[in-house]
């Protein structure tokens, strides 16, 4: 892959044509030093391509959400390299990883992570008004009423439901138009009927808008909307599933656990 060539500018931060969304080369993440250390990662390497929707599943402590952060530009290796757009990450410092951030990522949260003083409106917008550039009226309310949201939009977060609350984190992580959308545990802290709601919300946002997510979860029903899933234990991808069944997803997870 040529990445030799790119320039990061501070007008905006190219893709590398036909690069995938995002890449993981042989990561390795490693917390604490001597018989304290802890390897959460061991030499993880993953590609997700434009369009596409990727569930990563395995048991607690594998290292999932390590490698969501890591990709996200949120944590950095210790070892092996994350690109974004074909962009190496190690190359930027903490001022270009949060331009890049700003341009190119989207991230939702297990616990939403709204401001309660603010609408869902103004939540949703707020990406934009960081950016300080103009915002783009139109897209915003076909964002808000995609996702269902256009009776809600002056609601503040206490007063809408916990499936309301992330859907309004979607609409925000969307509304920047990112190459690649992070979802974290995104039904973690839903019930059964709004977590399987809130995934099929996500196929629909790839269906939609053509839009790259990748997620991390718990939930097995995931395999209803994900394209593959990778299952991950002790911080090494063990396996990958394509059109696996709940109960199988369930079962792989089972075996991994031991």
């Amino acid at each position: 892959m040529a990445t030799e060539s790119v320039t990061l500018h501070r007008a905006g931060i190219p893709a590398v044509p036909f690069a995938p969304a995002v890449m993981a080369q042989d990561i390795t993440r490693r917390y604490g030093e001597g018989d304290a250390a802890v390897d959460a990662l061991r030499g993880v390497s993953l590609s997700v391509a434009r369009g596409e929707l990727v569930a990563v599943m395995g048991p607690s402590g594998s290292g999932k959400s390590s490698l969501l952060h890591i990709l996200a530009g949120l944590d950095r290796p210790t070892s092996g390299e994350a690109l974004i757009d074909g962009v190496p990450l190690s190359r930027m410092n903490d001022d270009d990883l949060t331009l890049l951030r700003r341009e190119k990522v989207g991230f939702v949260f297990q616990f939403f992570n709204l401001l309660p003083m603010l609408s869902a409106e103004q939540n949703v917008v707020l990406p934009l008004r960081l950016a300080g550039g103009t915002i783009d009226q139109h897209w915003v309310d076909q964002v808000i009423g995609d996702l269902g949201l256009s009776d809600r939009r002056a609601h503040r977060p206490a007063e809408l439901s916990g499936g309301q609350q992330q859907r309004v984190a979607i609409a925000r992580a969307l509304v920047t138009r990112p190459s690649i959308l992070f979802a974290d545990e995104p039904t973690g802290n839903l019930d059964s009927k709004t977590g399987h709601e809130i995934l099929e919300l996500l196929r629909s946002c790839v269906a939609s808008y053509g839009q790259t997510i990748l997620t991390v979860t718990h939930e097995p029903r995931v395999s209803t909307v994900a394209d593959r899933i990778l299952l991950l234990a002790d911080g090494r991808i063990v396996r990958e599933l394509d059109d696996a069944s709940s109960s199988e997803v369930m079962s792989a997870i089972a075996a991994l656990a031991g």
